[in-house]
């Protein structure tokens, strides 16, 4: 079973026990990481929901039914809740928690940091995919988080993908520049104050606050990743 097969079955049910899909999650340390993201949030799923059911609801059904006039009057807060419920679980099947913009706290890694471990993490699968997608399709992923690219992207997509980014859900796609060199791109729910930049010596981020989210590019020290960053952040905008 080949990287993207896995990735499209395990994406499709993450509690598939087909012993092919069993060996492939322990095939590699990226395929454990995806495996390990998805059955948490399949836990948090199904944990929201799980609506409790209140104590006294049989006594309230039995009290409205023998107070018609006024259940007419004052329409149940209970349905309401329901309703609540529901619309909580939908927007968690949709929006994945509504993709909120989170601080970072005085503890934290900067998001170049974590792009790096990132990039490291996720690189030997991405750099041999050329998926040739189209800024439709970037603009598709990116509508839960509520941005777009108003413009042409500087390069050609060759991955692209959601992905977890510190526990957050983020849009991931490798550009490849018509120079011929690769930069991983995250577009992250979470707003960066200023510009932000790590090193390790061999690759470099940099982060970028773009409306409510933040682009981040990686490449190689002393690639074109500012002007690239710097393009993408431009060309991305609020969705109306």
């Amino acid at each position: 079973m080949d990287e993207l097969e896995f990735r499209r079955r395990l994406l499709a049910d993450p509690q598939d026990n087909d012993p092919e899909l069993s060996a492939a999650k322990l095939s590699s340390p990226a395929n454990q990481k995806l495996a390990s993201e998805l059955d948490s949030l399949d836990a948090l799923i199904d944990q929201a929901l799980r609506v409790d059911v209140p104590d006294d609801l049989v006594d309230k059904v039995l009290f409205k039914q023998s107070s018609h006039v006024i259940r007419e009057k004052r329409k149940p807060k209970f349905h309401l809740a329901i309703a609540a419920s529901i619309a909580f679980v939908f927007g968690v099947m949709l929006g994945q928690f509504n993709w909120q913009t989170i601080p970072l706290s005085p503890n934290q890694q900067n998001l170049g940091q974590i792009a790096l471990q990132h990039y490291y993490a996720e690189t030997d699968f991405t750099q041999n995919i050329n998926e040739g997608a189209s800024l439709y399709q970037v603009n598709a992923k990116l509508s839960p988080i509520g941005e777009a690219f108003s413009g042409d992207l500087p390069g050609q997509v060759s991955y692209l993908n959601h992905c977890s980014f510190d526990k957050k859900h983020a849009v991931h796609m490798v550009l490849k520049a018509d120079n011929g060199e690769a930069f991983t791109v995250f577009v992250v729910p979470q707003n960066s104050p200023a510009m932000e930049k790590f090193s390790d010596g061999n690759m470099e981020a940099i982060s970028l606050p773009a409306n409510n989210s933040s682009v981040i590019v990686v490449g190689k020290e002393g690639s074109d990743v500012l002007p690239i960053a710097e393009q993408l952040q431009l060309h991305l905008n609020q969705k109306a």
